[in-house]
């Protein structure tokens, strides 16, 4: 089977990965909604122990970190106020890092987070990781994109659950993860298979 060429080929986008100390990284909704529940995810833990490695790594490269959390109210799995809907502890922001409250799957819409970004001084490299892959991470990254950014999403640091299909078939967990990784790809982004891709 030939492999097509990407968008970002054809109208001549660069797809080459951001220097992490060049970049700011944006933590998507590293929830623990995502952990335990209705909405557990089979790769969470997978993809919030690579969060942690990205996350140390862009401490100590000492550039702007962003977090998002989605918020879905109160008694919901995305009750931000309640142990459900906080952010998981390995991946928990300290002190000075700005956290930018959503509704919808775009972080940028209806929030916050380009004065944030503009706040920050941040240049146009955006790394991006979190939850879900074919959702929120997805939505951000084409936000991003259709702002003037260049995102890039890391693979390993995200993760989304199985969905029945148009058919009423089941759609594995990992196929809606590559297939959201595999759209971004094409234009919104490049996309870093694992967290020691980026270079330094």
């Amino acid at each position: 089977m030939t492999v097509s060429i990407t968008l970002r080929e054809v109208i001549g986008l660069d797809g080459a990965l951001p220097a992490l100390s060049a970049s700011t990284l944006i933590m998507i909704d590293f929830q623990n909604t995502y952990r335990t529940g209705v909405m557990a995810l089979p790769d969470a833990d997978r993809a919030l122990d690579a969060g942690a490695r990205l996350l140390e790594r862009a401490r100590a490269a000492g550039i702007p970190v962003v977090h998002v959390v989605n918020d879905g109210g109160e008694g919901s799995p995305y009750d931000i106020h309640a142990e459900i809907g906080r952010i998981d502890s390995r991946v928990a922001p300290r002190d000075g890092e700005p956290v930018v409250v959503k509704h919808f799957p775009n972080s940028f819409h209806e929030t916050d987070l380009l004065e944030v970004l503009r706040r920050l001084d941040a240049g146009p490299d955006l790394v991006l990781a979190g939850f879900m892959t074919h959702m929120c991470v997805q939505f951000t990254a084409q936000g991003a994109f259709n702002l003037g950014y260049r995102p890039t999403v890391v693979a390993e640091a995200c993760a989304t659950r199985p969905l029945p299909g148009p058919d009423g078939a089941a759609t594995p967990a990992d196929t809606l993860h590559a297939a959201a990784l595999t759209t971004i790809g094409d234009l919104f982004g490049p996309v870093a298979a694992r967290v020691a891709d980026l270079p330094a």
